[in-house]
């Protein structure tokens, strides 16, 4: 059987590793991005110990490999809480939405810096509070200025899922892993691995570029006043 016919006979096996893989991406991205925004925020604009807390947060989940970390919650954390029996999908979002967040957190943090001082002071003058303020003024401006680096994750958050296989999340490398033992056909099936990736990887960066350009605003200058 040739490679062409061996890869149609397993593609609906393939196919339910693609559909995981692109699971965990979107799980992760939520994840960061309801963990990483809120973080920048209390960087920014959070008491002393809040900014701690947060720096913490950052500093472990962007210091430590991200198959620790795999390890530590996998094999140490969900079986301590007694949650041994959750789902290796579920543990590989989870961290890699941790992981993620931690790294959004400093891509909003510096968009957030990147907005005139002079604005929250101008909101505040109109009687807005603080709170006000960062909503409808500085976040809307800061989440377009970010919308760029924020983009980025997307081919690192689907790069970083190959890596949830050391702990069997049936992902598109582990299917893929699975036809290579089956077949005895490693370096084809591996290319042909590799390519879904990066059609994967074109595609939502092509949608992540549609998208900037229906939110970008003309004329808008970061800073500005």
């Amino acid at each position: 059987m040739d490679l062409a016919a061996i890869l149609i006979s397993w593609f609906p096996f393939l196919l339910t590793g693609i559909i995981a893989t692109l699971g965990l991406v979107l799980s992760a991205l939520g994840i960061g991005f309801a963990i990483g925004l809120p973080a920048a925020i209390g960087q920014v604009y959070g008491s002393r110990s809040v900014k701690s807390l947060v720096s913490v947060y950052v500093w472990f989940f962007r210091g430590l490999p991200l198959l620790v970390l795999l390890f530590l919650f996998y094999f140490g954390i969900f079986p301590l809480l007694g949650l041994g029996d959750v789902s290796p999908f579920v543990v590989g979002a989870l961290v890699l939405g941790l992981h993620g967040g931690a790294y959004q957190a400093e891509i909003f943090r510096g968009a957030i810096l990147s907005i005139g001082e002079g604005q929250m002071t101008a909101a505040r003058s109109l009687g807005m509070s603080r709170a006000q303020a960062i909503r409808h003024v500085v976040l809307p401006q800061a989440l377009l200025i970010a919308l760029p680096g924020w983009s980025n994750e997307y081919p690192t958050v689907l790069t970083d899922t190959s890596i949830c296989y050391a702990i069997g999340v049936t992902e598109l490398l582990t299917r893929a892993s699975v036809i290579v033992s089956t077949e005895y056909i490693a370096m084809p099936i591996y290319l042909a691995c590799a390519g879904i990736y990066l059609v994967l990887n074109y595609t939502g960066m092509k949608a992540l570029n549609v998208l900037e350009k229906r939110v970008s605003v003309p004329g808008f200058q970061v800073g500005s006043d």
